[in-house]
């Protein structure tokens, strides 16, 4: 049976999730549409722009009848988070390899090429998330998963560190059972563990707080309320995913990862130049946020370190030709200010008037 076929040869090619449904609207288009209503998605303009486009996959692939799901995992196993946890600077575990779009892009162009060798004539496209597809909503009709209260695809044996990707084809494939059933109970571990409560309700994200977008997608300042939130988040966060208990037991990725990736050294980024930035960034998911929204970010971490250390860095930083760098900076360095003048005030007035002299 060539679905089974099909299958097969994308376990062969690295996929650890494969799951086939019919090409017709999206499920969650409705949901969609009240989350952009909502102002969810803050400056992601491009979502409202595309936003009808999401309704149906013939807006990516025109006479689209079947759409393969397939889930590659990331997970680095276990719930815990031991590279990164004693590191200045923490990097969302998708982000500490290769960019996985062209990862995933590559094994979708050869497993297409299978296909067409064994159904001769068909048409097809390999999209991951840079195309309107709803991916979630195909990735529960075919069968992967069921939708967490943090909004992410949960799967029994993948939990939710992997990517998804999609084949669109033209071809009438077997369709998988959808997934109806949810997995979480009462637990609102995600929903409660959230730093900047960036969750209205399960299954309700506003992208306006949540960590991953304001370290990524946001290309202005941070507002302050939720700077403080951010900890030593560089680069995206895992922390609804590191305390859901569906990804305390899977297993570590075969993809290749970059261990220097996991966390760095924000004073070190704040001494990148912009072709620096782009040799050491250039292939990896950290590209997406540019030098100066990284940059903007490594200030908010030292801020909220408060390590003295980190002065002359940060003070190098208010002559950076971005404006976003300098007023982090700024905020960096008046909150390491002020906590040493906590420490002061703290300190026996004996031990004050001596250490001033």
């Amino acid at each position: 049976m060539l679905e089974t076929r099909l299958k097969q040869q994308a376990q062969s090619l690295g996929f650890d999730l494969a799951g086939i449904a019919k090409a017709t609207d999206a499920d969650g288009f409705d949901r969609y549409t009240e989350w952009l209503d909502r102002g969810y998605a803050g400056e992601m303009v491009y979502m409202h722009s595309n936003a009808a486009a999401r309704r149906h996959p013939e807006s990516i692939l025109a006479n689209v009848r079947s759409v393969l799901m397939l889930g590659m995992t990331y997970s680095e196993g276990g719930m815990r988070d031991s590279k990164s946890e004693s590191k200045p600077g923490r990097v969302a575990r998708y982000a500490r390899g290769p960019d996985y779009h062209d990862v995933i892009w590559d094994k979708l162009d050869h497993l297409l090429d299978w296909l067409k060798k064994e159904s001769p004539g068909c048409q097809g496209r390999g999209v991951v998330d840079s195309a309107p597809l709803l991916e979630r909503d195909f990735a529960r009709r075919a069968g992967l998963g069921w939708f967490g209260k943090n909004t992410l695809l949960l799967n029994k044996h993948q939990g939710s560190f992997f990517f998804l990707g999609a084949l669109l084809v033209d071809l009438d494939l077997r369709p998988d059972d959808p997934h109806f059933d949810s997995h979480c109970g009462s637990c609102t571990a995600c929903l409660d563990a959230c730093p900047t409560q960036a969750f209205q309700g399960p299954g309700w994200l506003d992208s306006r707080r949540c960590i991953s977008y304001l370290t990524i997608e946001l290309r202005t300042a941070i507002p302050e309320g939720f700077r403080v939130g951010m900890g030593d988040w560089l680069f995206g966060c895992d922390v609804c995913q590191e305390v859901c208990p569906w990804n305390g037991k899977t297993r570590p990725s075969s993809l290749p990862r970059q261990d220097e990736l996991a966390a760095l050294d924000p004073i070190e980024l704040l001494g990148l130049s912009e072709s620096e930035f782009r040799k050491r960034f250039r292939e990896t998911a950290l590209w997406r946020a540019k030098r100066k929204g990284l940059l903007r970010n490594a200030a908010i971490v030292l801020g909220n370190r408060g390590d003295e250390i980190a002065l002359p860095a940060l003070q190098k930083s208010l002559q950076d030709d971005e404006p976003l760098i300098r007023e982090a900076a700024a905020w960096a360095i008046k909150q390491i200010h002020e906590r040493i003048c906590s420490r002061a005030e703290r300190l026996p007035v004996d031990f004050r008037v001596e250490a001033s002299q």
